[in-house]
């Protein structure tokens, strides 16, 4: 099988196809029944049930990220040509011998771009507004006047100029704001972005920022990479914005810049550990906006994944070039900007 090119099997030539999914219920996850309209399904929801799924199955896809299913049962997949990830982040599906095998994966980037660009504006406006002060007046029945910010002309510093990134950046361009991206390496600017820098010099730039939002991929490069010395360098009226994974941020850190007034505030979206604990005392933070992982998920969200899949599968029939192939090494699908 060419590295480049996905091939229809003999047995799917032959009009046969298996499909295992791998979700979090036993049933499947929503949607499940327009798969059943193209191929034979096979559930699984833990590593027993993969291990006895796998077997003939010629396609994966992946629902479930937060499960060791299938590096535990990954002898068991004999016939596997191609695994399809329903996220944009294949962090928690990658181990060794996935990523040495010839067998592509593919992402869901795309489907959320728009939705997460929406979240990162709206949390940049409500802190601008001090909208959340409003709503605890509000409350409390209190008429409390103040002059607010405005984000016109005000940088934004996005880490992660990839496809989602690149969304982020044009909503924000198109509000008035002054976007520059992150990259692994550095790049020409181009529509959204004034300039792409090297994640290397992302020291230098994080003075100068107004607004820093992690879209990045969690790959060995960004583990910890927002730590105390990078809080530290922040400017003290900078907000910080994570959409990315909760382990590109050391949350320890974070807590300790927050309560220094090292930096004036942050919206979090992911964290290291979820759900976050109750007890954790990034709830009772006043310049902290939290979300449940909930960023890119807007109504019919499901059903979009599916429709993307089977669009795929349609390439994937046809002998064509899947898209959203993701570079196993580096986490993510280039190109998708």
């Amino acid at each position: 099988m060419s590295d480049n090119r996905v091939e229809p099997s003999p047995a799917e030539r032959d009009g046969a196809l298996r499909i295992t999914v791998l979700s979090d219920a036993p049933d499947g996850p929503p949607g499940i029944d327009r798969l059943r309209e193209h191929a034979e399904i096979a559930l699984a929801h833990n590593e027993a049930s993969l291990r006895a799924a796998l077997p003939g199955s010629r396609i994966l896809v992946v629902t479930d990220f937060r499960t060791e299913a299938l590096k535990a049962a990954w002898d068991a997949a004999d016939r596997l040509e191609w695994i399809h990830a329903t996220s944009a982040g294949v962090d928690q599906l990658m181990f060794d011998a996935l990523i040495e095998s010839d067998i592509p994966v593919t992402n869901a980037q795309g489907i959320f771009d728009r939705n997460i660009a929406e979240y990162v504006l709206t949390q940049i406006l409500i802190f601008a507004k001090d909208s959340a002060n409003n709503l605890a007046y509000q409350q409390q029945h209190r008429w409390v006047h103040r002059d607010t910010e405005t984000i016109e002309a005000k940088h934004l510093l996005v880490v992660g100029a990839g496809s989602i990134g690149h969304r982020i950046g044009r909503l924000c361009r198109a509000a008035g704001m002054r976007v520059s991206g992150v990259a692994r390496r550095a790049k020409d600017g181009d529509d959204v972005f004034d300039s792409i820098h090297a994640q290397d010099d992302l020291d230098a730039l994080l003075p100068d920022a107004d607004y820093v939002v992690v879209a990045a991929p969690l790959t060995d490069s960004t583990e910890g990479l927002f730590n105390a010395a990078r809080f530290a360098a922040m400017a003290a009226h900078a907000r910080f914005i994570n959409i990315g994974r909760g382990a590109i941020v050391n949350t320890e850190d974070l807590v300790a810049a927050l309560a220094a007034n090292e930096i004036a505030g942050a919206a979090l979206d992911v964290f290291e550990t979820e759900p976050l604990p109750a007890d954790h005392p990034l709830w009772d933070m006043d310049n902290v906006l939290i979300s449940a992982h909930m960023a890119g998920d807007f109504i019919g969200w499901r059903e979009a994944l599916i429709e993307q899949f089977l669009a795929n599968l349609a390439r994937w029939r046809a002998g064509e070039n899947l898209f959203n192939r993701v570079n196993k090494r580096h986490g993510y699908a280039p190109g998708g900007a």
